[in-house]
């Protein structure tokens, strides 16, 4: 597993409880380090045992805490440059939905050997939507389903998400309902901020 996707649920576990929540949580996976290193590989089984004994320390079921993580990869200030690639995707959340086909090529633009599965979005109606997530990736359909949480808050819609248990297969589905694009007032996100940044220097 890629030391990247270790190292943000370990930055995770830092910002939202504090650094003594992930001593214990590193103490009870008997890690070797407490530390992970972004751009090495680590056994699988090291992410299950972090996942589990991070449940235990928290006292909060895995999928909830790995819902959690997709949440702050949008919400948190120190993922900023993330949530900006992703409302690139599209002027409200039903555009970005669209684009989400090709977030794992960006991915692998952005840190050429990280894999993600590969997602296909359905259209069933024109606010109902399902996508599909195939691939071998363990909890990344509830890291998935927090993240859609985030996104369609940060566009200000309100959509409904439901998907099953992550029961280890390759394939995985997330519902999407999208109720109202335009339910509630978004972040503050302006497309030209980087160029108008540029020009200022």
């Amino acid at each position: 597993m890629h030391g990247l996707i270790l190292k943000t649920l370990q930055v995770f576990v830092q910002d939202t409880y504090g650094q003594e929540p992930w001593q214990n949580i590193a103490a009870h996976a008997a890690l070797d380090e407490v530390d992970f290193e972004a751009m090495l590989n680590y056994d699988e089984d090291i992410f299950t045992d972090v996942v589990n004994s991070a449940s235990a320390v928290l006292d909060k079921p895995a999928e909830a805490i790995l819902e959690d993580v997709g949440t702050y990869l949008v919400s948190h200030p120190n993922c900023e440059g993330l949530r900006r690639l992703l409302r690139f995707g599209g002027v409200d959340f039903i555009e970005f939905l669209h684009s989400l086909d090709d977030l794992p090529d960006r991915a692998r633009l952005a840190v050429a050997d990280l894999h993600l599965p590969d997602l296909e979005l359905r259209d069933h109606t024109i606010n109902q939507f399902q996508l599909k997530i195939d691939g071998h990736l363990p909890g990344f359909v509830h890291v998935m389903t927090g993240l859609l949480r985030a996104m369609a808050d940060d566009y200000g819609a309100l959509a409904l998400l439901d998907h099953e248990g992550d029961r280890g297969d390759r394939l995985q589905l997330i519902d999407i309902t999208v109720v109202e694009t335009a339910y509630a007032e978004g972040r503050d996100f302006d497309l030209g901020a980087a160029n108008q940044m540029g020009e200022a220097s």
